[in-house]
């Protein structure tokens, strides 16, 4: 009985202080559905059924965040219509103005975490999954526009792996967390001149993510530290 009390009590938490939680566990089990579904027609009626929830999840950690919440609904409700869509009509335009929308919003979610981020003068459990959530959410919305790119301009990514084939949305996604952590390890190469100034612009955003929020999340743990010293 102690150990269900102290289990809901958990769940209460993080539901109601971590929405952050929530969402990277949703964005890590999608990466796996990906990974084992992504080749499957039926598999990919999962993944969007999963994005769908995702979206949702985004949705509720800008209610939780600062930002005004009105303009997170009038881009989510698009993207869950076009996401249904675009399953249903594999339309080469649904497609696109789904992911360009979903990744304005992922955006926008990102921003205003980061803007909830800057508000609080201490680093709680809560910020740790903000942080973590934030950066993937720049991931995703990355990975998204790169997916508009190739739609709208044919050929602007290459690749020396089946370089005569559009690339998938999991080897954008592969591009930009390398792109955004600075590892590099993708082999896709921006050709076109909108997609290398995506490129850059990711790129920018990963170091001044980095330089800006999490330097700071760094700063106010070693100044709580020094206090307690």
């Amino acid at each position: 009985m102690v150990e269900i009390k102290l289990s809901a009590r958990i769940k209460r938490t993080l539901y109601q202080r971590h929405p952050s939680a929530f969402l990277l566990a949703a964005q890590a089990l999608l990466l796996i559905f990906f990974a084992v579904f992504d080749e499957v027609h039926i598999g990919r009626a999962f993944i969007s059924a999963l994005g769908v929830v995702v979206l949702i999840l985004v949705v509720w950690v800008v209610t939780r965040s600062p930002a005004v919440n009105w303009i997170a609904w009038v881009l989510a409700v698009p993207a869950f219509l076009l996401t249904i869509l675009s399953v249903v009509i594999p339309d080469s335009t649904l497609i696109a103005l789904s992911a360009l929308i979903e990744g304005v919003l992922y955006f926008y979610a990102a921003g205003s975490i980061i803007a909830y981020m800057l508000e609080d003068t201490q680093v709680t459990v809560d910020e740790l999954f903000a942080a973590g959530a934030t950066f993937t959410l720049l991931a995703w919305g990355y990975a998204y526009l790169y997916m508009v790119v190739q739609i709208w301009l044919p050929g602007s990514f290459v690749s020396q792996l089946n370089p005569d084939q559009p690339r998938t949305f999991l080897e954008f996604l592969l591009l930009s967390f390398t792109n955004l952590s600075a590892t590099g390890l993708s082999d896709i190469l921006p050709a076109a001149k909108l997609a290398q100034v995506l490129v850059m612009l990711e790129q920018f955003t990963g170091v001044g993510y980095v330089a800006v929020v999490v330097s700071r999340l760094i700063g106010l743990t070693l100044q709580l530290s020094g206090k307690k010293n």
